[in-house]
């Protein structure tokens, strides 16, 4: 019996290594990974896995429909701001503006790129987002109107973690808004759904600008002198600055909800923490264009010690007088809240100060006379002076009124 089962062995081995001989003809050999990929995608079995249902972008958190709603809603608002320079529409690959060339001689581009901050927040906590748009343009135009320069477009970026139109929606009648006050045009952007980046409900903007200004005419620190005086603009609240800060001291420390109305400040502390980002293009348009001015600082985060040096040349000082313009009342409400040191005070926020003008005397009358003419509160808060270029370029006297 033995060579009739050696036999059956021998056979059943032939067998076997003809099937795998045919096996990698079909699998291994050439054109089988075409022919395998070809299956894949035409097989339903494949394609919806073993008892899985049919996915959609959607099942991943990103809906397209409401995308496409947002952005509609986009074109609408944002094409009353078009200008005589924008090119076609929003929704190309890049948006198009034509430099006027007969205005300018020698035109120079200046570009800025900002956020809001945890400001955003506060916007999700009230439900109010027109606020943040608008804030968004101002403070890119006020960052380019430091160099003089006159803006011309701007775009934005915008996450969220579910497209909601309705809240795109406020966002950008608040950019068109400011856009439409400053004579710039909201010309482009980019949405982007990221449900895995942000927690529902959340979201991120950005804002982009370009503006132009004559090369002549380019606010440049070596300009401001000894002598020069220092005015400065009042803010309406924080800004877009020192909300993470505020927003604990407020929220967890104080344990306040947004409608919370607060006595010391005269307002409900969610509205308070929403007072517009100023804008200061068009009370100094002529000011800036009779060239009045050697320099200016838009005081933001780092507040007056960490913005007003940015202009001003090595081996000078600005001296400023603590208690020359009042503080606003929600600075002193966050300084008692935390014990805030002064030093601290003047290094996180503006303390209502939003913009500081650098004005050589033989100007002051003029640039005095012009703010009075447009009704605009301005204090005089300091000078410059020379200095050894070791020491700090900003000192303060005098005691803040908090």
């Amino acid at each position: 019996m033995a060579a009739p089962v050696h036999n059956v062995l021998i056979a059943v081995r032939a067998a076997g290594i003809l099937y795998r001989a045919r096996f990698f003809r079909k699998t291994v050999g050439p054109g089988c990974e075409q022919a395998r990929l070809r299956r894949r995608l035409t097989s339903t079995k494949a394609w919806k896995g073993k008892g899985s249902p049919r996915m959609r972008y959607v099942d991943a958190g990103v809906d397209i429909s409401r995308s496409e709603q947002a952005k509609d809603r986009i074109r609408r608002v944002a094409s009353r701001t078009f200008t005589r320079g924008v090119l076609g529409g929003i929704g190309s690959f890049g948006a198009l503006f034509a430099l006027d060339a007969k205005r300018w001689k020698e035109p120079v581009l200046v570009s800025s790129a900002d956020g809001v901050g945890t400001k955003l927040k506060v916007a999700a906590a009230t439900g109010i987002h027109s606020t943040v748009g608008a804030d968004l343009v101002n403070h890119c135009v006020n960052d380019i109107l430091t160099m003089g320069a006159e803006p011309l477009f701007f775009l934005d970026y915008l996450a969220m973690s579910h497209m909601d139109p309705e809240i795109v929606e406020q966002l950008v009648e608040g950019m068109t808004r400011a856009c439409h006050d400053t004579g710039c045009a909201l010309i482009g952007g980019e949405t982007a759904e990221l449900p895995d980046t942000y927690a529902a409900g959340e979201y991120d903007l950005a804002g982009f600008i370009v503006g132009v200004v004559e090369r002549s005419r380019i606010m440049k620190a070596g300009a401001v002198r000894a002598g020069d005086l220092l005015l400065a603009l009042p803010s309406l609240g924080l800004h877009t600055n020192g909300y993470s800060l505020a927003r604990k001291l407020i929220f967890v420390t104080a344990g306040l909800a947004p409608d919370a109305y607060v006595a010391e400040i005269g307002n409900k502390i969610g509205a308070e923490l929403l007072m517009p980002h100023r804008c200061y293009w068009p009370m100094l348009k002529k000011t800036i264009a009779e060239g009045w001015l050697s320099g200016l600082a838009h005081i933001t985060g780092g507040g007056i010690p960490g913005n007003l040096p940015r202009v001003l040349p090595r081996g000078t000082q600005a001296v400023i007088e603590l208690g020359s313009w009042p503080v606003l009342p929600i600075f002193s409400y966050l300084a008692r809240l935390g014990q805030i040191e002064r030093d601290e005070l003047l290094r996180i926020f503006n303390l209502g100060v939003g913009m500081i003008l650098v004005v050589p005397p033989a100007h002051l009358r003029s640039v005095e006379s012009e703010l009075k003419r447009r009704r605009e509160k301005f204090y005089r808060i300091g000078e410059m002076r020379n200095a050894d270029s070791r020491k700090s370029q900003v000192v303060f006297t005098g005691a803040l009124p908090i």
